[in-house]
């Protein structure tokens, strides 16, 4: 199987017309999906509207503060940029505020109508932004049109990520540098889910990367090894690649669970996880799988 294809990790490839029927259906599962619940959204509580983007923003940052030295927003001044998925907003508003101009994508209404509220309520000009609801497999943009592109947990979603890291490359300027998150395994999480989903339902042949693509946030979610993500890249036409691995919220059970995952089970695991063994151990076995390259010049 080609990395980053529409179909379960372990499965084979039919006749195209077949293939382009399960992704065509795959997409729209992975936008129905998101459009019911845009990313991050379940942390809002406030019945104040700017109090609950505040809260979003706030706990993004507490349980992923490794984000703000990931991205580097600052380092866009002057610079155009690109991020794909945007979600609810919260690094977009950021890359609004250090960029010459900041485009962002996502692909549902959801995503785009929340961030554009996020901007409004903080006040950033619309002038600073181009906002539109696209598909990253097909970037409505032209060839070198940017000079950083980013995106945080959104690739592995799309249907065929190869074609997603292909446009990105597309639409970075030569010497441009493209900074993405992607799910890895051997993960926590992946082990969990296929310690619920696999060894306690006796499928033990479900493996990791099938648990991830059927039972973590929406249809058909990928995940990738170190070598599988470096493949990734060196295949788009990147060089300069540097690829590290970090412990997730979920790795730590510190997340707010989606409703299939707020039963009897899931307490019981959250009271019993060995945090500290988890850190012991260390970013080598993290749920986030954190690639930056550049496009040659």
């Amino acid at each position: 199987m080609m990395l980053g294809s529409a179909l379960e990790p372990n499965s084979t490839a039919g006749d195209s017309g077949s293939l382009q029927s399960a992704t065509t259906d795959l997409k729209r599962r992975v936008q129905e999906h998101w459009e019911a619940e845009t990313c991050g959204t379940r942390y809002g509580e406030a019945a104040d509207r700017s109090a609950w983007l505040r809260e979003i923003a706030e706990t993004r940052y507490a349980l992923e503060p490794y984000i703000r030295d990931f991205a580097r927003f600052n380092e866009a001044r002057g610079k155009w940029v690109l991020e794909i998925g945007t979600g609810a907003g919260v690094d977009f508003a950021e890359w609004c505020r250090h960029a010459a101009h900041a485009t962002g994508i996502d692909l549902t209404e959801a995503g785009v109508a929340l961030t554009r509220e996020r901007l409004a309520h903080e006040g950033i000009v619309p002038s600073a932004y181009t906002l539109k609801v696209a598909d990253a497999e097909m970037l409505p943009f032209g060839d070198a049109s940017f000079d950083i592109v980013y995106s945080w947990g959104v690739l592995h979603h799309t249907p065929s990520t190869e074609r997603a890291f292909a446009e990105a490359y597309r639409v970075l300027k030569p010497g441009g540098v493209m900074k993405a998150m992607v799910y890895h395994v051997p993960s926590w999480t992946g082990l969990m889910l296929y310690a619920r989903h696999g060894l306690a339902k006796g499928r033990p042949s479900l493996g990791l990367k099938n648990a991830i693509y059927h039972h973590l946030e929406s249809p058909g979610t990928k995940s990738y090894s170190c070598r599988e993500g470096r493949q990734l890249l060196t295949a788009a036409g990147f060089t300069d690649v540097t690829i590290s691995t970090r412990l997730g919220p979920g790795d730590l059970l510190l997340i707010k669970p989606s409703e299939k995952y707020r039963g009897a089970v899931f307490k019981v695991a959250t009271s019993l996880r060995p945090r500290s063994l988890v850190r012991l151990i260390g970013d080598r076995m993290g749920l986030y799988l954190l690639l930056q390259w550049r496009k040659p010049v």
